[in-house]
């Protein structure tokens, strides 16, 4: 994973500090008193520095979709890790009827949300779980403890994504059947405990529209 400890910019500020204070001649005790100051001063530049600069690391990597080393669940074992829709929703989900659109896309509604639909363009937060067919996870913004915020219809996200956010809700959860065309063109290489994703093949995505900022919930 990515360390987030060691960065260059910390490791030039302490040489400057300790530098400035080793360089100029104090009594000892003077020198003593500079060179704590010094130190101090750099504990609390260092710490004021490491939060800047994992929180915007953290900020980076969440736009684009990766993973930090901040996640929930993603060592459980495959059955125990955080789902959208558990054993009985996957039982409710078999006699909701299956709604295909013209591009190719088929999606069941798990539960309907309550609103506005998001306009071309908003940003919008969800939560999804990335399947292949067989149902094994290769991406889940559960196990990565926040939802994923992106501009939909504006192409930041795989097209059966970004169609099947545009028709939902707030507060609505719903399953995606996306054809290849519609998925990963180049596929995605697994990850370890992952599967691959082969280019052009159907994936599933359980996604659950969270809030669109800018538009109000209907009470």
């Amino acid at each position: 994973g990515l360390s987030l400890l060691h960065s260059p910019l910390l490791c030039i500020n302490s040489s400057k500090i300790f530098s400035r204070c080793s360089h100029q001649l104090y009594p000892t005790k003077l020198l003593n008193f500079k060179l704590r100051c010094g130190l101090e001063k750099f504990t609390e530049e260092n710490t004021l520095t490491s939060r800047r600069t994992v929180l915007g690391l953290i900020s980076t990597l969440s736009a684009f979709g990766i993973s930090t080393h901040i996640t929930n669940g993603a060592g459980l074992p495959v059955e125990q890790r955080p789902r959208l829709c558990d054993e009985s929703c996957e039982k409710e989900l078999e006699n909701v009827p299956m709604i295909t659109t013209e591009t190719g896309l088929q999606y069941k509604d798990i539960q309907v949300g309550v609103g506005p639909t998001p306009p071309v363009g908003f940003q919008v937060a969800a939560n999804y779980i990335a399947m292949v067919p067989n149902g094994q996870i290769f991406d889940s913004s559960l196990e990565k403890g926040q939802p994923y915020i992106f501009r939909v219809g504006s192409g930041q996200v795989i097209k059966g994504l970004d169609e099947g956010i545009l028709s939902m809700k707030i507060g609505g959860k719903r399953r995606l059947y996306i054809p290849g065309p519609l998925a990963f063109p180049k596929g995605l290489s697994s990850a370890p405990g992952r599967p691959r994703v082969a280019p052009n093949s159907p994936v599933v995505f359980d996604v659950s529209l969270e809030y669109v900022p800018g538009l109000e919930v209907e009470e």
